[in-house]
């Protein structure tokens, strides 16, 4: 009876759902305008998000950001979504006007690529209000200079190497907010968390191998 008990409420049609690890919720979270936020979905499907129990949606995707894209994954989210605006492929004035309308769409926070500039990244923070993601890939990175020009939050996405580039930042910036991916057990999820990571981005299965799954299950029944 020690343990704090949390009513659950699920509905008949809703309850098949993707539920992101438990173990995520062993990070202490991201605090932005007052919502806490520990498991992020890295999707831009609109039936995922709608059926999905994570914090956040981190919606980046390998073309050309578009705000017609931005804008339905707004309408449909439930939840505070992060945004990507470019900074690889699509680079200067455009990145600061994307960035600039995923705030006015709603946007808790816009992701730039790795190779985004500095130059550009202080454009789009004397732009937009919101937090900016910047998404990091080696330890090699100036970490210190992209907190000068304008991160607010680091998204580390180095693969197998993800706990260590963690570990290298917070060695630099004990402070400063980090969103990582968590791999694919709860052994590495736990590992990034362990390392410094605050919030633990999830891939979800793609809707074609849920669909799999159901359909294998249907011809058993049938």
């Amino acid at each position: 009876m020690g343990g704090k008990i949390i009513p659950e409420i699920k509905g008949n049609l809703r309850s098949h759902m993707i539920e992101l690890p438990l173990s995520i919720r062993e990070a202490n979270g991201i605090l932005i305008f007052g919502k806490r936020i520990k498991s992020i979905v890295f999707t831009t499907d609109v039936a995922i998000i709608r059926n999905t129990n994570a914090d956040a949606v981190i919606a980046v995707y390998p073309f050309t950001p578009q705000p017609t894209i931005t804008h339905a994954i707004m309408e449909i989210a439930e939840m505070p979504v992060f945004c990507g605006v470019g900074g690889g492929i699509t680079t200067g004035k455009r990145v600061v006007n994307l960035a600039l309308d995923a705030e006015f769409q709603g946007a808790i926070g816009v992701v730039v690529n790795a190779p985004t500039s500095n130059e550009v990244l202080r454009e789009v923070r004397d732009t937009i209000d919101i937090p900016i993601v910047v998404t990091v890939v080696s330890e090699a990175e100036d970490f210190k200079s992209r907190i000068e020009a304008g991160a607010s939050i680091f998204n580390v996405s180095g693969a197998r190497n993800t706990a260590n580039i963690v570990r290298s930042i917070r060695r630099e910036l004990p402070d400063v907010p980090i969103i990582a991916t968590g791999g694919p057990t709860d052994d590495t999820i736990r590992e990034t968390i362990a390392a410094g990571a605050n919030a633990i981005t999830y891939t979800p299965p793609t809707s074609a191998e849920i669909f799999s799954t159901l359909m294998n299950k249907y011809r058993v029944t049938l």
